[in-house]
């Protein structure tokens, strides 16, 4: 997992969510959740800053062995996993699908915890098969706030707001209270207000 001194991860509000979201998938640099340039869903949150461990956990090859025995396939699979996260981070989205699919085909038990699968197929345009990634994901976690939000985002390209509302994933109450209010926000429609400051109670605690 990253740590806490990991850089912080820029993101910003997605737009055109009032109709529907119609527009096509936001060209971004990679690991941009929401980005300056304001793309799709704006109307939930402005801008701000995460740290990137908020967003971009990651299971060592070490972890990885000890969970499945440490044999070959099992390993290769987490060295494609790796390979398929620095392709995201290059830009290579389609390279970095194609990795994670690679360490499915290695070892099929990876599929369930491949959210990073999920982010390269909602910027792929993908949203069915990112929605279904994420919920696989949320089945194995039933407390990951993060792919909750994530697959509300692909369905909501698919359905529409209010109807991928209504799908919305629940999760069990998340540690951290900015991203109770993230989750509030996206779930409910929430106040941005309250994230800023959970979020401004964050810094100050961590880094004031």
């Amino acid at each position: 997992m990253f740590s806490s001194n990991s850089p912080p991860l820029s993101v910003a509000a997605p737009s055109s969510i009032s109709r529907g979201i119609e527009a096509s998938a936001p060209k971004l640099p990679p690991f941009r959740f929401l980005s300056s340039r304001r793309p799709r869903l704006e109307a939930f949150c402005p801008s701000f800053t995460l740290p990137r461990r908020l967003f971009l956990p990651t299971v060592s090859a070490s972890i990885w062995d000890a969970l499945t025995g440490g044999n070959a396939a099992a390993r290769e699979a987490s060295f494609a996993v790796r390979r398929g996260m620095q392709l995201f981070r290059q830009g290579d989205v389609s390279g970095s699908l194609a990795e994670f699919d690679r360490a499915i085909e290695l070892d099929p038990r990876q599929k369930a915890y491949l959210w990073q699968r999920g982010l390269s197929l909602y910027y792929l345009n993908r949203f069915e098969e990112g929605a279904e990634q994420f919920r696989l994901d949320v089945a194995a976690n039933p407390n990951d706030t993060e792919e909750s939000i994530w697959c509300f985002l692909c369905e909501s390209q698919l359905y529409g707001v209010e109807e991928a509302r209504r799908k919305f994933l629940e999760v069990g109450q998340d540690p951290r209270p900015v991203m109770r209010e993230v989750y509030n926000m996206f779930k409910d429609g929430g106040e941005p207000e309250k994230v800023f400051l959970q979020l401004q109670i964050f810094v100050e605690r961590f880094f004031g």
